[in-house]
């Protein structure tokens, strides 16, 4: 199959459906209209010989061919995108639509505050934030960026750490009334105590329990019924005096200060938790890119 300039269109118009996520929107991106859209769609299905969308009244939806096809042209129109904007200036101008991936406590603590000022003093600039749990793949969901807690995995993906914050042991004063204050990691195990897990969005296992002190790192199996994957739910489940958990100092602060949680266990003070920005690796990043790199870094320097 030769490339040619139809081809390379009929790719646009396809990444415009998977990213608007319907016909009709793809159409009021590119200044088509639906029908357009739809021929368009249905020239580049016939020419690869593979359906790509499974299409209803209601919903549009890929193939496993349109996602692997997906998967596979993202780069390749990340690539012509880019020679584009050095081109037409983008590469200094920050302008055009950028997605980011948000993890969502980063993006309700941090972010949500000064999204606003960010927009406004960008004002060629469409900002979409996607809240999710889990970072996926980022280049085939079509990101630009992801902020996200946690070791980054092995990947091509450029990683820059915005912020490492502490892992504290915490309780409510109630809980530590009724249960008592448990004096080492090991305590914590005893039947006396509920340790409320929080579950790893990455593997959908409960976080291990660590306790480290320099170098050295205590691991303890806790016992717990209750598995939550809410940073602020397992807040308001700890104050709320149900059982102990292991927070991010980072969103704690104004509970610690009113005593609505009591930091324990203060003898291990030396876990720490990375924030991530993480970004497809290429040689000159778009500005819009750069622009936000630069705020998300700036935000965590003053959280």
């Amino acid at each position: 199959m030769s490339f040619d300039a139809r081809l390379a269109g009929g790719m646009g118009v396809f990444a415009a459906v998977v990213d608007t996520g319907s016909f009709v929107r793809a159409a009021e991106v590119l200044d088509m209209t639906p029908p357009g859209v739809s021929r368009a769609i249905a020239r580049l299905e016939s020419r690869l010989g593979a359906r790509l969308f499974d299409r209803t009244t209601r919903s549009v939806k890929l193939t496993d061919e349109g996602r692997r096809f997906h998967e596979h042209i993202t780069p390749l129109l990340a690539g012509m995108e880019q020679a584009a904007s050095l081109v037409s200036g983008a590469a200094v101008a920050v302008r055009g639509r950028l997605r980011v991936n948000a993890d969502p406590f980063f993006s309700q603590l941090i972010l949500a505050p000064h999204l606003g000022d960010f927009v406004t003093g960008y004002p060629e600039l469409e900002l979409e934030i996607i809240t999710r749990d889990q970072m996926g793949d980022l280049v085939a969901d079509g990101f630009d960026v992801a902020v996200r807690f946690g070791q980054p995995q092995s990947s091509t993906l450029v990683a820059r750490k915005l912020l490492d914050t502490k892992i504290l042991t915490v309780a409510s004063p109630a809980y530590l009334k009724k249960h008592g204050t448990p004096k080492t990691p090991a305590d914590l195990a005893k039947p006396e105590h509920i340790c409320i897990q929080y579950r790893d969005p990455e593997t959908g296992k409960p976080f291990p329990w660590e306790f480290h002190k320099g170098k050295s790192v205590t691991r303890v199996a806790m016992p717990g019924r209750l598995i939550i994957n809410d940073v602020r739910t397992m807040h308001g489940i700890c104050r709320s005096g149900h059982g102990v958990a292991q927070v991010m100092a980072l969103g704690v602060e104004d509970y610690l200060k009113d005593g609505s949680m009591v930091q324990i266990l203060k003898e291990w003070p030396d876990e720490r938790f990375p924030l991530y920005a993480l970004y497809p690796s290429r040689h000159l990043p778009p500005a819009k890119v750069g622009a936000f790199l630069d705020f998300v870094t700036s935000l965590s320097r003053a959280a």
